[in-house]
């Protein structure tokens, strides 16, 4: 037996073919109702809270009627999620995949449902107050990626997950290219950037897995008065390349002394570490060489400018919802502190 819960939001998911299916694949609770309540929806990925006999699941769907492509990156997050399998990395435990239409008219697939908070809107008691608390949550969202650095994806079945080799190669003109198939204003910057990032590129470091949006928003904490990363979360993103990048993309509102990113910051940075003590945590976790971190900045306010602009052009065109204004000063601001720094660092 199985039911919604009235007024969840959940009532599209047929919750009579979920239960069978949980049944099919051995979940406990067989013949308990499903209990269900939408936690995300709309545009993005919807993600349900499932309840039965007790025990509690997140299910993860692409929406009804979204982007091209979105149950195979869907799928993508599915096999991530099952290579980290018994790692050191906080996530959340797969529990299983429909890769296809058959039960719920998507694919979609179930977790371990995370206990804890995401810093999106502030930091939860008492980090909102105690600052030598919340140093912590910086050092445990270094930690996080520099644990799955060290992940040895071959031998977790991700031999062919991305494409490794040449990746920082192609990453100036791939994001180029996208940039010209929407651009609706001038950016000052990008160019200046784009040239910085082909001459001046490093060395790759040793391939790895890269979340690809790694950020505070897209991490949970544990419950409590302690620092601790309960789960990497949101992976869309995911594939392997050059790790180096999430680091970058991590750290890319801490800049350098002198490189104020305050204004593009969505939390309060008061009693974070510095980003020299970051990077010398994440080298100890990881075992990888952080000189070049400034490229990886780089590249990262480069690629988050570019990623931004394409949201505000489908606000400007009249296919993105007003939500998405807020986001019009940022792409032109992030590629010119990309610039500003390409032009600063000592990084030759």
């Amino acid at each position: 037996m199985a039911e919604d819960v009235a007024g969840t939001g959940a009532a599209d998911l047929d919750i009579d073919a979920l239960s069978r299916w949980m049944d099919e694949q051995g979940f406990p609770g067989a013949g308990d109702r499903v209990r269900t309540r939408t936690l995300a929806g709309g545009s993005q990925n919807e993600l349900h809270e499932l309840d039965r006999g007790g025990r509690r699941y997140a299910l993860r769907r692409p929406p009804a009627y979204g982007v091209d492509g979105r149950a195979k990156a869907l799928m993508r997050e599915a096999q991530l999620l099952r290579a980290l399998a018994d790692s050191d990395v906080p996530h959340a435990r797969l529990r299983g995949v429909s890769a296809d239409d058959s039960v719920l008219g998507t694919p979609f697939y179930v977790m371990d449902f995370v206990e804890g908070w995401s810093p999106t809107q502030g930091w939860a008691a008492p980090f909102d107050t105690d600052l030598t608390a919340r140093a912590g949550l910086a050092v445990e969202l270094v930690d996080g990626i520099a644990r799955l650095s060290t992940v040895d994806w071959q031998a977790r079945g991700l031999g062919s997950f991305g494409k490794p080799d040449g990746f920082l190669d192609r990453q100036v003109d791939r994001w180029l290219k996208h940039l010209s198939t929407f651009q609706f204003r001038d950016l000052p910057g990008v160019d200046e950037a784009a040239d910085w990032l082909r001459n001046n590129r490093p060395r790759a470091s040793a391939p790895g897995i890269m979340h690809g949006d790694y950020q505070f928003a897209n991490v949970m904490f544990a419950p409590g008065s302690e620092p601790k990363l309960a789960a990497i979360i949101d992976w869309e993103m995911t594939t392997v390349g050059d790790p180096l990048l999430d680091l970058g993309w991590a750290l890319l509102a801490w800049g350098p002394e002198g490189d104020d990113m305050e204004h593009l910051r969505y939390l309060d940075y008061a009693g974070l570490p510095a980003r020299d003590d970051l990077l010398e945590h994440y080298a100890t976790v990881s075992g990888r060489d952080v000189t070049d971190i400034d490229y990886y900045v780089v590249l990262a306010r480069f690629k988050l400018g570019i990623i931004l602009e394409s949201s505000v052009a489908r606000f400007v065109s009249g296919t993105a919802d007003d939500r998405v204004a807020r986001f019009g000063p940022m792409p032109p601001e992030l590629l010119r502190k990309a610039a500003s720094l390409s032009a600063s660092t000592t990084l030759r």
